[in-house]
Order: C-alpha cells, then sequence, then structure tokens
C-alpha cells in the first residue's frame, strides 16, 4: 500500500504561481509512475500531468504545456507541481496519483493509489 498527501493547495489571483506538493509513504520502494490530475463538480476527473519513475518522462495535457511542470525526488518521496500563469479554469480539486505500469498515463484508471486531493481556486 502507498499513501499519497497532497499539499500547496489555496486560493490565488489570476496569473499568480502555485506549488503542489505530493509525499508518498508506505510501499515506496516500488517503482511508480506518479500522476496529477484534477476534478471540478460534475465533471470527471483531468489529466493533469505525469512523470516516470526515473522523472526521464513526463506528460502534459495541453491545458498545462507551458504553464505547469511536474517533478520529483525519490529520495523524498515527493511529487511537486509547479503551476504557473494560473487562470480561473485552472480553478479545481488536483489529486496526486500514483501506477505501477504508467502505460497510459492520460488515465485515471491506470493509477492504483490515490491522495485525497488539494482544493485550489485561482479567482479572476
Amino acid at each position: 500500500q502507498v499513501q499519497l498527501v497532497e499539499s500547496g493547495g489555496g486560493l490565488v489571483q489570476a496569473g499568480d504561481s502555485l506549488r503542489l506538493s505530493c509525499a508518498a509513504s508506505g510501499r515506496t520502494e516500488t517503482d511508480y509512475g506518479m500522476g496529477w490530475f484534477r476534478q471540478t463538480p460534475g465533471k470527471e476527473r483531468e489529466f493533469v500531468a505525469a512523470i516516470s519513475w526515473s522523472g526521464g518522462n513526463t506528460y502534459y495535457a495541453d491545458a498545462a504545456k507551458g504553464r505547469f511542470t511536474i517533478s520529483r525526488d525519490n529520495a523524498k518521496n515527493t511529487v511537486v507541481l509547479q503551476m504557473s500563469n494560473l487562470t480561473p479554469e485552472d480553478t479545481a480539486v488536483y489529486y496526486c496519483a500514483a501506477s505501477v505500469a504508467l502505460a497510459w498515463p492520460v488515465s485515471p484508471y491506470e493509477y492504483e493509489y490515490w491522495g485525497h486531493g488539494t482544493q485550489v481556486t485561482v479567482s479572476s
């Protein structure tokens, strides 16, 4: 089992930056790919970004490209989503997720473990 805890969410203004962190604990010796998803009420969970265990491969949704950066520190068992130039459309609950295979990073069904999420609210 892997436990994931997100932090760093909050209320910001349009154009601001925000840094989300995901701390993993438990069976972290397994090589997990990690992803970030977001969800708003009434909508399906949406892929944001993902990173392979080694950090050598990263994946981004079109909405995140050029504004968000995903990174990881395996020694600290953390994954970071650095978000910049935020817009109100980025308002959502952001979830961290872990995948053993990461064969299809954009699909939430690829991920075995999920955090409880952190709220990001961007005001105009």
